[in-house]
């Protein structure tokens, strides 16, 4: 069995798969995303820079920090017929989270109220029929980067004249969100396939509970509402190894957040007692194992 981890540069997460790997005694290659040089039009023959053949592989595992990097690998290695996990269109839905509200919404997965306007002026009606607080998102990004609760007209001016200043489109798309207020925390369950393996309350005083952001982990019961909701989430954006962020608002209904397809789990594993990278090695090996 030939396996590889794309990687940006390995972190504490790639380091317990590898270790994961080993353990079952196998040693994937390590592929670093700024090697690549590929050759589009020669297909799956050519080398990778490990020095194997890329047909060679039985499953590649992106893992890479960039989303950029990762989501062209995985379209070309997609087109070249190579099984890899995440594919290009789970990488895609979940990197983009307008296209995350779109499938959720198709797929009937409670979400909060989400609005999205091209053009400033818009943007601020947009935020006002939501109602304050609200809360702006960028479309793409991560660790809650850029993330601003909006709580009056003009805060929501200052930010969007901020943003139209900004030269990428993408801070020229206005992906704003009902605030919900939450009790203190949010919850990050792990989902491989149809199975919710564990999942963790993020518990911050404030508002963003991102462990990159200060949030402290502790365990979180997977109740079948809870693993209904994200084994749902996770098949409406393609599947796979999945990160959902859930909340919880007021009456406790649970509202699928955003949907992570390379997430990191290095302080997951304690909380939850579940072992996450064996957990994840064992269902790349199945992956493998099942024909397709």
């Amino acid at each position: 069995m030939q396996l590889a981890i794309l990687v940006t540069h390995i972190r504490a997460e790639e380091k317990l798969l590898i270790n994961a790997f080993r353990d079952r005694g196998i040693e994937p290659d390590v592929i670093l995303d700024r090697d690549f040089n590929l050759d589009i039009t020669a297909g799956s023959e050519q080398l990778s820079p490990s020095g194997l053949r890329w047909s060679e592989y039985d499953l590649v595992l992106e893992r890479c920090v960039s989303t950029s990097r990762g989501m062209y690998a995985l379209a070309i290695l997609n087109s070249w017929g190579i099984p890899t996990i995440n594919t290009y269109e789970t990488a895609a839905v979940c990197s983009d989270k307008l296209r995350t509200s779109i499938a959720l919404a198709q797929a009937g997965v409670p979400q909060p109220a989400t609005r999205v306007a091209f053009d400033s002026e818009q943007a601020i009606d947009a935020i006002e029929r939501l109602g304050y607080p609200a809360v702006l998102k960028p479309v793409t990004g991560s660790w809650g980067r850029l993330l601003a609760r909006v709580t009056d007209r003009y805060g929501a001016e200052a930010i969007i004249e901020h943003r139209q200043t900004l030269g990428d489109y993408n801070h020229h798309v206005y992906y704003a969100q009902e605030y919900i207020d939450k009790p203190g925390r949010d919850i990050r369950a792990f989902v491989l396939g149809d199975v919710t393996i564990g999942a963790i309350y993020r518990e911050s005083r404030h508002w963003i509970t991102n462990t990159a952001r200060g949030g402290q982990a502790y365990n979180c019961p997977i109740t079948p509402a809870l693993d209904d909701l994200c084994v749902r989430a996770a098949r409406a954006v393609g599947g796979g190894i999945l990160a959902i962020d859930v909340l919880e608002d007021e009456d406790g209904q649970l509202l699928v957040n955003e949907v992570n397809h390379t997430m990191e789990f290095r302080n997951s594993s304690e909380p939850t007692g579940v072992n996450i990278p064996a957990e994840i090695v064992d269902f790349v090996l199945d992956s493998v194992s099942v024909p397709a």
